[in-house]
């Protein structure tokens, strides 16, 4: 890429991987971008001090959802040689979420985000994960060659994001602060 400019877009159209041209609303741009803020999100998590654990899972799942984002910007991606995420990633995240919530408390309730900033971005990061899925959700539905695994990934990474959250609050000490539910006190 020669410049970072190119003045395509300017007419609110972009190109997928391979060359089509579609609009910048199209559903298969909107997964893509989605999952491009959560890379994004991340990163700003990463800003944070984390323990080092934390931070090379953070880091790994980055990379994986820049191969998740190459394969959603084609309809046929493996023709231009992107690497496609596997159930092994999602066995590795089903590992990370056991290993970091066998020192945390039983949960009972909803836990209200917030804490550690680091915890309150790995909530948005979280959020921002459920987006992204229902992004590729909406994909799947209009073009059923979406692989379902993708839908999967996004699923497991939100719970990954939630218990990490949970531990980097654990870590620093600080109780979570929880949503009693139905039965507790009212704010009215």
């Amino acid at each position: 890429m020669s410049k970072i400019y190119t003045r395509f877009g300017d007419a609110g159209e972009t190109r997928l991987l391979g060359g089509a041209r579609v609009s910048k609303s199209h559903v298969r741009v909107e997964a893509c971008g989605a999952v491009d803020e959560l890379c994004t999100v991340l990163g700003l998590c990463r800003t944070e001090p984390l323990d080092e654990d934390v931070d090379h899972v953070l880091r790994r799942i980055q990379g994986e959802l820049y191969w998740m984002a190459a394969e959603l910007a084609a309809p046929h991606a493996e023709k231009y040689g992107v690497q496609k995420l596997d159930e092994a990633n999602i066995v590795q995240m089903e590992q990370d979420i056991d290993q970091f919530d066998l020192s945390l408390p039983p949960l009972c309730h909803f836990v209200m985000p917030g804490g550690t900033r680091a915890a309150a971005l790995l909530h948005v990061a979280r959020t921002v994960c459920r987006r992204a899925e229902r992004g590729v959700v909406r994909l799947r539905e209009q073009e059923p060659e979406v692989r379902q695994l993708l839908i999967a990934y996004l699923n497991r990474l939100g719970d990954l994001l939630f218990v990490l959250a949970r531990a980097v609050n654990f870590r620093r000490g600080l109780d979570e602060e929880l949503w009693p539910g139905v039965d507790g006190p009212s704010s009215a």
